[in-house]
């Protein structure tokens, strides 16, 4: 399995006085960019989207140019480790600690962490795996220059307030990303690849994979499509990370290592999960219908920043994207049957936890509609869900990533995320290790730190004695049904000697220094079925293999890969694309992404065609160009498959009208 592990980059020391000059800088880091290519595992590539990004096509001519640069040796000494350092010393660069350029790689999860350390409450920013976002994240903070910063800030905020897809859009991330780069006092010199080994041998094998591009089988994709070839319901899943597990387990400032991501994306169940080989979100505990302008309600609530307060706009609050949500609710790891008042109170803890991120995400209110009752008829078994249904007010963005910016859904319930609370609240331990060095306390671990569970079980008890609601929630909770959600955390506790109960598919059952066991959690109650992921497995590819234009369209003919299986495994075919016969519902799906570049570089035109005529896809292009030159870049997707595609550069002509 293939899926992008980070970046080589070059930064440059703003204290060198060898290389001052941009010039200089920009011709240095051409020039490790073409030795730092022979390191073992470096894809040579200087700019930082990759491949493996979903907007890869608007920037594949950068990416291309940026290549077939000529840089110029420039003296100069360079920090490095490792194979790193080795091919830099093949290559006559001098590798001493007293440097003017420090080479390293930086991996996707550090990058995409720092922006986002709460793993429960959200899903992370809406735009997290686009790749003009990440190279802001990499690029923006080596950049030292206040004014030059300034700017970029301002482009970011411009490129975050364009909600609908369009050129200009596109030509702002571009843009952004050469702006990043102009100074070279960061510089990406190419990426690594993380590639990881599955055992797909029958009996202990696994069969219908899917994982993520970016986080690879530490991703919700792979806990919730694989399967085991020999024992599906009752076998063993063995799964090891490279690396020791060293960070603390709580899911807000916890989880940080590879080794907690993969145990909290199996404990964890959000509210979307990352679409594995894209960009976008699917929906998983919420589904999402989006207004784009509506009138905000004055009994809607607002989140105040800081203390997660729940206070009524009231008249004038003026009008902002509705996200109408419908939540799956289910019981708990203790029980407790989760509801509307732990939907919401995932967007209070979030504000309590990151008051900064009410700002960023662009939450205005939020108003508890309704819970229904919605029956799912298995024949002779016939089963009742909970649906709270809430309207989430955001500032306005891309309709397509809103449902992403403020979900009404955590996987921990209200009393299990009230109590890490009030246990930082207090002193007793802190939720990331930065602020548990500084503080002098414990980092919060809510299964392997004796000393603190037992200080929680304290806690716990007294919150049930008094029938403890924290502030923001005594609207939405009674002290009677708090009294009965502390009673069952301290059961569970007495039972499994640990703090994380999460409403998800999975529950800790045991755990030691090299490892933890997880259980399938069963419960009727649990509203994700099997196979809802299934589409995901076995990413598929699509290749253009012919184009011709037909009066102001291009139509092209496509080669698609489609898995046959036999037995328990698969093999991959790539053959000729033919719909379906009329009537039939496909099973598959594809799309050409285009992009239309003007003979001044700039982007003219972009779009998705679906469009079919017999068993070609028609880029429709009538009325979308002005007279001119263009080259008309193209990439199919299969299945909303959007990794390592294969790009088609088309000369296209528009006459005089």
């Amino acid at each position: 399995m293939r899926s992008l592990r980070g970046w080589v980059v070059a930064t440059f020391d703003p204290r060198s006085r060898r290389l001052t000059d941009v010039a200089k800088r920009c011709a240095a880091a051409g020039r490790l960019a073409q030795d730092v290519a022979g390191a073992p595992g470096v894809v040579g590539s200087p700019y930082p989207i990759t491949p493996y990004h979903a907007d890869f096509l608007d920037h594949f001519d950068l990416v291309e140019a940026a290549k077939k640069r000529v840089a110029t040796a420039t003296p100069a000494r360079v920090k490095a480790t490792g194979a790193l350092a080795q091919a830099l010393r093949a290559a006559h660069w001098t590798v001493a600690p007293d440097h003017d350029v420090a080479v390293e790689e930086i991996p996707v999860e550090r990058v995409v962490t720092a922006e986002w350390p709460d793993a429960s409450s959200m899903p992370g920013p809406p735009a997290m795996k686009a790749g003009w976002y990440q190279a802001y994240l990499l690029l923006a903070p080596a950049i030292v220059d206040p004014e030059a910063r300034r700017g970029l800030d301002d482009l970011l905020q411009r490129r975050l307030a364009m909600p609908r897809p369009s050129a200009a859009r596109v030509n702002l991330e571009r843009e952004l990303v050469t702006r990043l780069g102009a100074r070279c006092e960061r510089v990406v010199l190419g990426y690594t690849l993380r590639r990881e080994a599955v055992n797909v041998e029958y009996s202990e094998g696994l069969e219908n994979l899917g994982w993520d591009d970016q986080q690879g089988l530490a991703s919700a994709m792979f806990v919730r499509t694989a399967k085991l070839k020999d024992f599906p319901w009752n076998g063993w899943m063995r799964v090891g990370v490279e690396t020791a597990a060293t960070a603390a387990w709580n899911p807000v400032g916890g989880f940080s290592d590879r080794a907690g991501r993969l145990v909290w994306q199996a404990l964890g169940d959000p509210a979307l999960v990352p679409a594995p080989y894209a960009a976008g979100w699917l929906p998983n505990r919420v589904s999402a219908t989006v207004v784009r302008e509506a009138p905000v309600p004055a009994d809607a609530l607002a989140v105040e920043p800081g203390s997660g307060a729940l206070k009524p706009l009231g008249q004038g609050a003026g009008t902002a994207t509705k996200v109408s949500y419908k939540v799956l609710a289910s019981a708990a790891h203790d029980g407790a049957r989760m509801g509307a008042a732990d939907a919401v109170a995932a967007l209070v803890f979030r504000t309590r936890w990151h008051p900064r991120d009410a700002v960023r995400d662009g939450l205005v209110a939020v108003k508890v509609l309704r819970v229904v009752k919605e029956l799912k008829d298995f024949g002779e078994t016939k089963l009742f869900y909970d649906v709270p249904e809430i309207d989430v007010y955001v500032r306005p963005i891309d309709e397509a990533l809103a449902p992403a910016v403020a979900p009404p859904w955590s996987a921990l319930p209200w009393h299990v995320a009230a109590l890490i609370d009030a246990a930082v609240e207090r002193g007793l331990a802190a939720f990331t290790e930065a602020e548990a060095r500084r503080r002098h306390v414990p980092w919060l671990d809510l299964a392997r730190d004796a000393k603190l569970r037992e200080a929680l079980a304290g806690l716990a008890a007294r919150f049930e004695a008094d029938g403890w609601v924290p502030e923001p929630l005594r609207g939405l909770v009674t002290p009677a049904d708090a009294r009965q959600r502390w009673a069952a955390l301290r059961e569970f506790y007495r039972a499994h000697r640990h703090f994380l109960v999460t409403a998800g598919p999975y529950q800790l059952d045991a755990w030691s220094a090299r490892g933890a066991v997880l259980k399938v959690f069963r419960d009727l109650s649990y509203p994700v079925g099997l196979g809802t992921f299934d589409r995901w497995a076995v990413p598929l590819r699509a290749f253009v293999a012919g184009v011709e234009r037909r009066g102001e369209a291009l139509v092209i003919a496509a080669e698609v890969e489609r898995a046959t299986k036999a037995a328990r495994s698969y093999t991959v075919t790539r053959e000729r694309f033919q719909p379906p016969p009329a009537g039939e519902q496909p099973r598959d799906t594809l799309a050409a992404q285009w992009v239309a570049l003007g003979a001044d570089g700039m982007v003219a035109a972009t779009g998705v065609a679906t469009q079919l005529d017999g068993a070609r896809l028609v880029i429709d292009l009538k009325e979308r160009l002005r007279p001119g030159e263009y080259r008309i870049l193209v990439a199919l997707v299969s299945n909303g498959n959007q990794d390592n595609p294969e790009v088609k550069t088309v000369p296209y002509l528009v006459a005089a009208r």
